[in-house]
């Protein structure tokens, strides 16, 4: 790739080595820009995040918060953090979590989290408008490589919630998370679609009534 002294195409994945990777997400452009990097290809994501995007993304993040309270589940989210195992792979999903037993393993004061001493996130979620098919292909076949548990991608024009299970360096689609037992991917989506006709304070404590009842 000859291209890291000139601006790159965004939102497309540019064939690259992992030395031109790090030479471009230093570069000052790409800045405020999320980054991904695998099997050669660097891919740099520059779309603009508009305002279903935002509610998707904030509504996920409050809906798996209010469940684990209410099931003793021990998880620290991380929104917008990067990943890295050097010279193969980088991602900065939309939110992803670590759970249970893993959940403060990640001490304060870590940058980006080095893949070669830490542990991959249990739960990564994409929230996608623009992205839908590259987030149920290449980035999904990035965190197949990532080892994840459970890789979500939220579809902001559907409304609707693809869900993975992550195993053997494959993925499967599953109606129940595995790593938040108990929770259905459905009752996530009803969240979704109750909040584009109301706000965030009214379907929250819907949210708690319905994960208090099981």
């Amino acid at each position: 790739m000859n291209q890291t002294q000139t601006q790159l195409p965004t939102d497309t994945w540019v064939t690259a080595t992992w030395q031109e990777y790090i030479q471009t997400i230093q570069d000052l452009t790409y800045d405020k820009a999320k980054s991904y990097y695998n099997n050669g290809k660097l891919r740099i994501e520059m779309s603009p995040v508009g305002n279903d995007h935002a509610n998707d993304h904030a509504v996920i993040i409050g809906a798996i918060s209010i469940f684990a309270a209410t099931r003793n589940i021990n998880l620290n989210c991380k929104d917008n953090c990067s990943y890295r195992k050097t010279g193969f792979r980088e991602a900065q999903p939309d939110v992803s979590y670590y759970i249970a037993e893993n959940a403060n393993i990640i001490p304060r004061g870590t940058s980006i989290i080095d893949l070669d001493i830490y542990p991959p996130p249990t739960l990564v979620v994409e929230v996608a408008n623009t992205s839908l098919l590259d987030d149920k292909g290449e980035k999904r076949l990035l965190y197949e490589a990532m080892n994840v548990s459970e890789y979500w991608i939220v579809d902001v024009q559907n409304i609707e919630i693809i869900a993975f299970t992550v195993a053997n360096g494959g993925s499967r689609k599953i109606d129940q998370s595995q790593v938040l037992p108990g929770l259905a991917i459905s009752l996530l989506e009803e969240a979704l679609q109750r909040s584009c006709q109301t706000n965030q304070g009214q379907v929250y404590p819907w949210l708690l009534k319905e994960f208090q009842k099981k």
